[in-house]
């Protein structure tokens, strides 16, 4: 039986459908699936979803812009190329269920799909879908989401199973000491965390920047940077910080996995924008965090996310036009100072964390091809 993957235009649609993956190859070792993957051309799919024996294909897809541009009129007319493209290969493959992670590149895929009657299935990370899933949603037998049903704008009630967002399972065989190797920590101060995500990771770099100095004389800092801000922000920093501080200071351009666990698992704070998947990641090993939303986020759905999240007890939420050096320094030393605050963020988060959402999806799916 074969199983096509579909999603696509950030890491966010990309690891989660590697956690199912996973935890269908895992689960039914003998069962013969076949696994691919439809999406537009993107090198970063193609290498991560490669290593892990998934077969890549791609189909043309245009994204969907909320405002006037003329990239507008171009990607429009990519859709229809795309749609044949995605009909040429589901034709081909003939794949018995079709799986999408959302994303402006599952749209020509589940139009294809729909069209040559493979049962689609989809999942929605936010608590306001965005265009691209409300759309496929009309295509689709069922809608996992992640949080709850009464939280989850737009989808049909009868239609939607909540599930919690697929996390690398990875994330959570972390290790202090490997941490302390893999960085250089020195232990000699509290970690924190600095996830600027794969939008906005400048604005979060600068605020973090100008008060550096400062968060350094009481914290560790593991900083991912983002790869097109990492020689920029090593650059910065070699300026401003005296040699007694560099010591606390570790930037990184991209955590894959294996870095990411270890540094979660060191952390005593995460900071880090608000996307469905890190914040499932942060719940899942039950870190507290403040979380920063990304203000032009389509429908402001990270706004969404975190106040979902803060509503648990379980993360402190500081938006965009407040996220101002000083108070993000007032806000870190505030909680530091109330360990018991802490702790409790951790204990909530940790409660709210569904971590088997991968675990669900694939025994769904694998279900129903058995049926």
């Amino acid at each position: 039986m074969k199983i096509l993957f579909t999603g696509g235009g950030t890491a966010g649609h990309i690891y989660p459908l590697i956690a199912i993956y996973r935890e269908i190859v895992k689960n039914y070792p003998y069962s013969g699936f076949e696994f691919f993957y439809l999406g537009p051309k993107d090198n970063f799919a193609k290498d991560i979803l490669g290593q892990e024996g998934i077969r890549v294909k791609t189909a043309m897809a245009g994204k969907i812009r909320r405002y006037f541009s003329l990239w507008n009129i171009i990607d429009f007319l990519k859709f229809p190329i795309g749609i044949l493209q995605a009909f040429y290969h589901i034709f081909v493959l003939s794949p018995d269920v079709i799986f999408s992670k959302g994303g402006y590149g599952c749209i020509p895929v589940v139009i294809a799909g729909w069209i040559l009657r493979v049962p689609i299935f989809m999942h929605e990370s936010d608590i306001i879908p965005g265009l691209a899933n409300k759309i496929t949603s009309k295509f689709s037998l069922e809608v996992f989401i992640s949080f709850s049903i009464n939280d989850t704008e737009y989808f049909l009630p009868q239609k939607m199973l909540s599930v919690g967002n697929p996390i690398r399972l990875e994330l959570l065989s972390g290790s202090e000491d490997k941490a302390e190797e893999v960085f250089s920590l020195t232990g000699e101060k509290p970690v924190i965390l600095i996830l600027g995500g794969s939008q906005g990771a400048q604005s979060v770099n600068d605020k973090i920047l100008s008060i550096l100095p400062k968060m350094l004389q009481s914290f560790e800092i593991i900083h991912q940077t983002g790869r097109g801000n990492f020689e920029q922000v090593k650059k910065e920093s070699n300026v401003i910080l005296p040699p007694v501080l560099k010591k606390y200071y570790h930037p990184i351009d991209f955590l894959a996995t294996e870095y990411l666990a270890h540094a979660m698992k060191s952390a005593r704070m995460v900071i880090s924008r608000a996307g469905s998947g890190s914040i499932f990641e942060i719940a899942a090993l039950g870190k507290p965090s403040i979380l920063v939303p990304l203000k032009n986020s389509a429908q402001d759905h990270q706004t969404r996310n975190a106040y979902a999240f803060s509503q648990k007890g379980a993360c402190m939420v500081i938006e965009e036009e407040n996220f101002r050096p000083h108070f993000i320094l007032e806000r870190i030393k505030y909680l530091f100072d109330r360990p018991e605050k802490l702790e409790e963020m951790g204990q909530k988060a940790k409660e709210f964390s569904r971590p088997n959402a991968a675990k669900i999806i694939a025994e769904y799916l694998v279900t129903y091809l058995n049926q």
